[in-house]
This record gives C-alpha cells, structure tokens and sequence, in this order.
C-alpha cells in the first residue's frame, strides 16, 4: 500500500490531532460538569451537556485523523526501511 500523503504533512496531522483530542476532552469535560467559567455567565450556553455532546463528535473526528495520519506516516517509516528512493 502506498501512502496518500506526504511524510511531513502525515506527521504533523497526527501531532495536531493529538493535541485537539487533549483540548477538546478537557473542554468537553468542563463543559459536562457545568464548570461555572463555561456555563455560568449571561451570555454562555444553558446546557452544558449538549455543548459537550457536540464536542466529542469532534474528538472522535479528530481520533480519525489521527489514526489514518499514524497509518499514512507510518507507512512512510515502512516504505524508508525499504530503500525506496523519494522524490
């Protein structure tokens, strides 16, 4: 199987993913136990617990970039081992 992209752009979807993941859960977290910095105010949402529901839909988006971005980067490390030549 041959990679879809490029090495670089493999790894650094994978490194930002995982940082969203780390974001978006504490966010979706805080959110869930109507931390009062997030729900509290005039202005913020009501239910914290539909803010966060919609919040991990975009975790387990971002754990599907960092999946197949791992696999494309990974594949990468495989292809090298090989002796390939890139272009």
């Amino acid at each position: 199987m041959k990679p879809v992209v490029s090495a670089m752009q493999a790894w650094s979807c994978t490194v930002i993913s995982f940082f969203a993941i780390i974001i978006l859960t504490v966010l979706a977290a805080l959110y869930r136990s109507g931390h009062e910095e997030l729900v509290g105010g005039v202005d913020d949402p009501a239910d914290g617990k539909a803010v966060s529901g919609t919040v991990f839909t975009a975790v387990f988006v971002y754990i599907g970039f960092f999946v197949f971005c791992g696999l494309q980067g990974m594949l990468h490390v495989r292809e090298s081992r090989r002796g390939a030549i890139s272009l």
